[in-house]
């Protein structure tokens, strides 16, 4: 305790202290009452020899007074006889007073243990817990399929983080890939432009759906960096496609994270403003409630990229109530509603200001073309047609399909024409005439001589 801290070797003094008197008190109390039985054996044995003394000397009487004797010879034995049997009673009485003093003293300390034991206060019992098995065995039940639950919603936590971690890896090494789907004009059915719907290809044989991979990538924030990515491809097939004829075009989607943010709004302008020459043949599609909710920033980005020739088309319809003129003005050239959503309110089992079936041409008056998308079945193209659809969309005319690479491939460069032969030197000018300038005119030149010509060829020409 000296070599201890202060406080420890204090409270350390005091606990043992505390154990030593602790320890003393019960030695004390087992030493007394180890010396009170020996007293009160001792008391018993000397009662028991007492009373046997007191048997002898009453045999010893006995035979005295049998014995011959005179009369003066009888009287002093009988005397002392008599002598011993009053001290052996007198020492009887002695030992009965020590032990019913002992009784009274026993009795004493009993009587106030038990006055303070009923003056002290009881403590309750605790109830006996009564077990019922058919109750523990629910409740290990319980405790069981707790233990399953949250060792599965563990393994589910491992394999997501691992799932994100591939998707993650994939999307940074580029594996985005995009599929075509035909959007055709209504009822000839002919190609009008392509929406690009983008794939992640993780290996070989697995290739995953925009819904089992987007939700991870915007919670990890790359939603901007995939759109950049699908933007760059969209681009190289609106450059494809300004080659064939028909004016054809292709839509992408945005992210929401990126119509969310300005400066990710900015950066695909910018890529918009690069490829210049090729966003005639592209269509941005944009959500019904992100256009709702743009503000002055986004608006202005907007602004500058339909300047730039990007079109936009309206997107994810909630509701029909649409102003072709704002539309318009926004920028916006296509509106692509579901078809379900145009024949529910066809059938009138949604309110709304514009009828279904004059919604196309009330969209047209303000140079807004009408997509009717998710057309499943013939049945369904036909009440499109029905209510003056233009343009649809879905499986029933072609489901996605993959690009081929050649798209992609940048353009050859055009050969460059070989270069003119430079023209001759220009013959030098003839001398004027003698006659124009006054001086004498020249000599004239000599005639040439004839010919000669052998005897043969003029036989042969004769001949001939």
């Amino acid at each position: 305790m000296l070599l201890m801290p202060a406080p420890l070797g204090s409270a350390l003094g005091l606990l043992l202290a505390g154990a030593g008197a602790f320890g003393s008190t019960l030695l004390y109390e087992r030493r007394g009452l180890a010396q009170r039985e020996q007293v009160l054996a001792a008391v018993g044995e000397v009662k028991v020899r007492l009373a046997t003394n007191a048997i002898r000397i009453d045999s010893l009487s006995q035979r005295v007074e049998q014995m011959p004797m005179r009369e003066a010879d009888a009287v002093p034995a009988r005397a002392a006889i008599n002598e011993l049997t009053a001290e052996v009673g007198l020492l009887g009485d002695l030992i009965h007073q020590v032990a019913t003093t002992l009784a009274d003293h026993d009795a004493a300390l009993a009587s106030v243990q038990s006055r303070l034991a009923a003056a002290a206060p009881v403590p309750a019992l605790a109830p006996v817990p009564v077990i019922d098995p058919e109750v523990a065995r629910q409740e290990r039940l319980r405790a069981q399929a707790a233990e399953r639950a949250e060792a599965a919603r563990q393994a589910e936590d491992k394999a997501a983080a691992e799932r994100a971690a591939v998707i993650g890896t994939a999307l940074s090494e580029g594996k985005v890939e995009v599929h075509l789907q035909p959007i055709v004009q209504l009822p000839q059915r002919r190609t009008r432009g392509y929406e690009a719907l983008v794939r992640l290809r993780l290996d070989e044989n697995t290739l995953l759906l925009p819904h089992e991979f987007l939700s991870i990538i915007e919670e990890r924030g790359f939603g901007p960096t995939l759109d950049a990515l699908v933007l760059t491809r969209a681009l190289a097939i609106a450059r494809h496609l300004g080659s064939k004829e028909g004016e054809l075009f292709v839509s992408c989607n945005f992210s929401q994270a990126t119509w969310n943010s300005s400066k990710a709004l900015a950066t695909l302008s910018r890529i918009l403003d690069k490829y210049r020459e090729h966003t005639g043949h592209l269509i941005v599609e944009m959500p019904q409630t992100v256009f709702r909710g743009l503000d002055p920033t986004s608006l202005g980005l907007l602004g500058a990229m339909s300047a730039n020739g990007v079109r936009f088309a309206l997107d994810q319809l909630v509701d029909l109530r649409l102003d072709p003129i704002a539309l318009f003005d926004r920028g916006i050239c296509f509106v692509k509603a579901p078809a379900a959503l145009l024949m529910e309110h066809a059938d009138g089992h949604a309110a709304t200001d514009i009828a279904a079936g004059d919604l196309s041409m009330l969209l047209a008056r303000a140079s807004v073309v009408l997509i009717a998308e998710q057309v499943e079945d013939d049945p369904m193209v036909a009440d499109m047609i029905d209510l003056g659809v233009m343009m649809g969309q879905g499986l029933v005319f072609s489901p996605p399909r993959p690009v081929k690479p050649d798209v992609f491939a940048e353009p050859a460069a055009a050969p460059v024409p070989a270069a003119a032969p430079e023209p001759p030197p220009p013959l030098p000018e003839p001398r004027p005439a003698a006659e124009i300038i006054g001086y004498p005119a020249p000599p004239p030149a000599p005639e040439a001589p004839p010919a000669r010509v052998s005897f043969r060829s003029v036989l042969r020409r004769a001949s001939a």
